[in-house]
């Protein structure tokens, strides 16, 4: 077993780790009953030495001990723990470095991140879930243990990850975005318009991309069915948007209404409703049938802004620059247009944000494009431009934390996530550095984030390893 120890300590992961044992038939050599006792061992992990960022406070603690017991931190103290009553413990020499919570992606789409919008709408359905989940991998590798993600039939491969057949972090799924005819998840060709009463379903709608419903009753009908696949929110498209091919910017979808149909059901349901919109109308008419977050919301103006401090909305915001991060749109096109009408609009839309001290969370709607997702922690880090590295820290940890936990009993997961306290989730990384001085560490997450864990499970370990269990 010298050489799987050896495979941890070099970053090589768990779910990896699996593969190579079932391919080389090592785990033949264990009996059954063997497997059991070991599922029954509670692990046991303590960090030493190390310098904690919570999550909330705006330094980090003295050096400390923290002591994860299964999925749960179990004591952080400023003094060595005892570990007498366990005969076996994974202990991290943690030499000075910093454990802060696992990062949060508050508007990801785990099914379209990874792939062109030409193989979305053509390739078959299970190869799209293959690629998701080797970049499900990846974007745990990059330290973000939890996603919302925001339009997508992500409901298997959050199956697959929760059960361990698949690395990856924690989903929150919405599910098809649901849109108007005409909106911004409506990605039929024009020669498909009109669909009659007994029209087959879009590509879209079989794949579970979007959910077209036009009118109260159709609305409430694809609302039920995202909560029956088991969304923790309900997305509705409000507005026009960038990708979308027929939709100006400008436009507002769905009436009052409808909103109030979806937000009706979702609160029924205990959870609540997101939009995808950038434009006054849009968010204000939303936000009066009792929407509780706007995604994007780059164009707003200060009276939206009122609107949505007086209404406790939330503002979930991407840092759409016209930089590298940037959806390469052919020059002149009609998209592009829109994507330069957006990026103009970021700057004034956060300083509003924190004008009217709204609810803002962080997050990079990364589409279509696997290069670009690898500067998932170069996109938090671009959020210095407005706000302190701890601020941005905590907004990708705690805060959040706090939109996720909007979804009530509808969250797939119960506890505390998002910081690093007694009794909360241990999703927890271990970074060669101070954020707090050089967040631009989280850009390079092969090289400087040492421990990756998620659950209370070890998925990447570059430090040495001891263990106090007898030889």
């Amino acid at each position: 077993m010298f050489g799987i120890t050896r495979l941890f300590r070099f970053g090589v992961t768990r779910f990896s780790v699996t593969l190579i044992l079932a391919c080389s038939g090592v785990a033949a050599f264990f009996p059954a009953s063997a497997h059991a006792d070991d599922r029954a061992v509670v692990p046991v992990t303590l960090f030493e030495n190390v310098r904690v960022f919570d999550g909330v406070s705006d330094g980090l603690s003295q050096t400390s001990y923290v002591l994860v017991r299964g999925n749960i931190i179990e004591e952080i103290s400023e003094r060595p723990i005892p570990l007498t009553d366990n005969p076996s413990i994974t202990i991290i020499p943690g030499e000075g470095r910093v454990l802060m919570p696992g990062l949060i992606d508050a508007h990801w789409h785990t099914m379209m991140v990874a792939v062109s919008m030409n193989t979305l709408l053509t390739a078959d359905i299970g190869y799209l879930v293959l690629i998701a989940g080797a970049e499900a991998e990846r974007t745990l590798m990059r330290g973000f243990t939890s996603v919302r993600d925001l339009a997508g039939p992500s409901f298997a491969l959050k199956r697959a990850i929760d059960e361990g057949v698949v690395v990856g972090p924690r989903i929150w799924p919405s599910g098809a975005m649901i849109s108007q005819t005409s909106g911004h998840g409506d990605f039929r060709m024009r020669y498909e318009i009109p669909r009659g009463p007994d029209a087959e379903l879009s590509r879209g709608e079989i794949v579970g991309g979007g959910a077209i419903a036009d009118g109260v009753d159709e609305v409430l009908r694809r609302t039920r069915e995202q909560l029956m696949l088991g969304a923790s929110q309900i997305k509705l498209a409000a507005g026009g948007g960038v990708s979308s091919m027929y939709d100006p910017l400008d436009v507002s979808q769905y009436t009052a209404e409808e909103f109030k149909a979806a937000v009706e059901a979702a609160d029924n349901w205990g959870t609540y409703v997101t939009i995808h919109a950038y434009t006054p109308k849009a968010i204000q008419t939303a936000i009066q049938a009792g929407v509780k977050v706007v995604d994007h919301g780059q164009l707003i103006d200060e009276e939206t802004a009122i609107m949505m401090s007086e209404n406790g909305t939330w503002l979930s915001i991407q840092p759409f620059l016209d930089d590298e991060d940037s959806t390469p749109f052919p020059e002149g096109s009609y998209n592009r247009a829109k994507q330069l009408q957006v990026a103009k609009g970021t700057e004034r839309a956060i300083e509003l944000g924190i004008k009217y001290k709204l609810n803002i969370a962080w997050g990079t709607d990364t589409l279509f494009d696997a290069a670009r997702a690898t500067r998932q922690g170069a996109q938090l880090a671009k959020m210095v431009r407005w706000f302190s590295p701890g601020d941005v820290l905590k907004m990708a940890t705690a805060k959040n934390a706090e939109l996720l936990a909007l979804s009530g009993l509808r969250s797939p997961y119960q506890g505390k996530l998002g910081v690093v306290e007694k009794g909360a989730m241990a999703d927890l990384l271990l970074v060669n550095g101070n954020p707090l001085d050089n967040i631009g560490l989280l850009a390079d997450p092969q090289r400087n984030l040492t421990v990756i864990m998620k659950n209370g499970v070890i998925y990447k370990n570059l430090v040495t390893v001891a263990s106090s269990a007898t030889e």
